[in-house]
Order: structure tokens, then sequence, then C-alpha cells
């Protein structure tokens, strides 16, 4: 076996990307995503559309990301999928394939807590001399549309929960205020976009006092929901002809309650090897403010490719690889999981 090459496909279905990606000894070799453009009208991604579209895109999918590797199925060493958290249905179709997949080629089956593969997505190796990777231990910021947490990375498989929101998540509130202003789902590109060209300092945005190190962004939606409503009552067109200043207010408040907990974490532990991860990870507002504190405070950051930060099943793949060579294997009857965050 220490001789053979580790051929580990992923599979990740948590929400409305269907991604499949292979992994050789670590390595990747390739990484196929399809993205579900029918929950734009909606305004959000709506569960049971998501998971019709992962039943249409996930065979096509892998087969890409198989033959995009140059291999066969049959070399595959083990299946890597996401077992949760996420959304129910989604999750069903990627487990599902992959319990099935798994027992026809009679390979170990692995599953991955999607969050952990976030934080791992620091570790995806584009060739065998890649050395970009921070060293253990290190504290993730781990921020999408669902999760914002402050994570001490002790391990690959030792991940400790410092903080996290107490309500709605980072990712979640961009949304939620893109969609007050009219801009279209999903917001974070639109915001970030807008905010490139915007004053931060034009106006203020309510931020929470919350102890220690958790989170909290429900009342900055409160805040941006009144504050909207007032301008827009004094002048109707008050949002078109501002928006890229309060884009720009927005994200910069959303960035200065991120920093300000992240700042804390890392004092607390004296730990300056920083990580950012997940979906907001691509914002640009957060990635300029993560090298500003690297000038600052003297942390080494690590900031993952944009192609990484979404999503995607290279990161599924990626814990997979490690948990093979720990013979940490799945049994075929675990259920997913919606909720929890790190095991």
């Amino acid at each position: 076996m220490k001789n053979q090459d580790i051929y580990i496909l992923g599979i990740e279905s948590s929400c409305d990307d269907t991604s499949a990606a292979v992994l050789r000894n670590g390595v990747l070799l390739s990484n196929v995503t399809a993205s579900q453009a029918v929950h734009e009208a909606y305004g959000g991604v709506v569960p049971e559309l998501a998971s019709r579209a992962h039943q249409q895109n996930i065979v096509p999918v892998v087969d890409q990301a198989i033959k995009r590797a140059g291999i066969t199925k049959e070399q595959l060493s083990a299946i890597a999928f996401t077992r949760g958290p996420g959304l129910m249905g989604s999750l069903l179709v990627g487990t599902s394939f992959a319990k099935g997949f798994a027992r026809s080629l009679e390979i170990p089956l692995i599953d991955v807590n999607h969050l952990q593969g976030h934080v791992m997505a620091h570790f995806i190796k584009e060739s065998e001399d890649d050395k970009h990777m921070p060293p253990f231990p290190f504290i993730c910021l781990l921020v999408s549309g669902g999760n914002s947490q402050i994570v001490k990375v002790n391990a690959y498989n030792d991940m400790e929960v410092l903080g996290q929101t107490i309500d709605d998540a980072a990712g979640e509130a961009i949304d939620k205020c893109s969609k007050v202003m009219g801009l279209g789902y999903p917001g974070g590109p639109i915001i970030d976009k807008l905010a490139r060209q915007g004053n931060p300092s034009a106006y203020q945005f309510s931020e929470p006092h919350i102890p220690g190190f958790d989170y909290s962004f429900s009342g900055l939606k409160t805040s941006f929901l009144y504050n909207m409503k007032k301008w827009t009552t004094e002048d109707p067109d008050f949002i078109e002809k501002h928006k890229t200043d309060i884009a720009a207010s927005l994200e910069y408040t959303i960035v200065d309650i991120l920093m300000k907990k992240l700042r804390m974490a890392v004092k607390a532990t004296k730990i300056k090897h920083v990580a950012v991860a997940g979906g907001v990870s691509a914002n640009n507002g957060l990635r300029n403010a993560f090298k500003e504190h690297a000038e600052r405070y003297g942390w080494t950051i690590y900031i993952p490719k944009f192609s990484y930060t979404t999503d995607n099943a290279a990161m599924i793949a990626c814990v997979g690889t490690y948990k093979f060579k720990d013979r940490d294997f799945c049994s075929i009857d675990k259920p997913v999981f919606s909720k929890v965050t790190f095991k």
C-alpha cells in the first residue's frame, strides 16, 4: 500500500453546487463544479430545486472529474463525500451516490465535515512541491453564507471553535442587505464589486457588543434595513444614487466586526499564523484587511485561491486523503447531518 498511488474522489453537494474532484497523493488532478443559476430568481437557494439539480448534475460531474484526471474509476482508492452540515436534500444526493459508487467499486468510503473541508482547503496541493500551507497550530477565520467562526486548528482532525455567530452569518448578512437594496442574489460578489468604487466612511451601521470571541450580525441587518427605509422615504432614488457608498460602508462594517474578534483571538492564543476560509474569503475588503493586519501585527497570513473559497470537492478530497492515510473510513449506514459544526 505504501508504494501505491492514492487516488481520492471527492464529492461535494452541501448546498447548490455539485462538485467532484480527484487527488493523487494529495495533488489535485481535477476539480469540476456545476453551479445552479435557477436560484437567482428567488433571491436565495430553494432546497427542493437544489436537490433536483444535484440529481441531474452528479453523474456528469463525477464522470468529467475522473476523465480530466486521466484515470479510470477502477484506479480510485476511496471516495470522500460531504456528510454535513448543509441542506438535507442536497446532502442526500451526494451521499447516496458516493455510497453506491463506493460499494460498486468495493473501495472505502470517507465522510467529511463540510466546515473541516473549508479549513483544509489551504492544504490542497497543485503540484508535488507546493508548500503554501500553514503550520499547525494556526487560527482560521471561517466565514461563509451559513457560518462565521474563529477556529484554532491543532491538526487536520483536531479543530477547536473559539467563537462563532450566535445568530446570522456574515455571508447571510451581506446577501440579505443586498436583497434590501434590490441588487439581486448572490449578494456577495455584487456588494464586493460596488464597494470597490465607494467610500467606506460614508455611512455608519450598528456594530454588536458581544462578549468573548462570538459574533452577531442580526443587529447590523436590522440597522441596515431601518436606515434604508428612512433614507428611501426621504428620497425614493436614494439607494440607486448612493449604492457604491452604501455597499462600501456595509462591507467595511462587516469586515471590521470580523477582524476585531479575530485580533482578540490571535492575541489570546499568541498564534500569529492566521488563515481565512469559506465563501466570504473571496471578498476583496476582507482580503485587504488580512494584508493590513499582517503588516501591522506581524501575522503570517494564508489566503486561499478564489477557486477554493466557494464550495468545491477538492477540499473534500483533501481531507479524504488525510483520513485515508489514517484508515479513518465510514460505514455505509452513517446518516447525513444538517446542523453540526465540528466533531
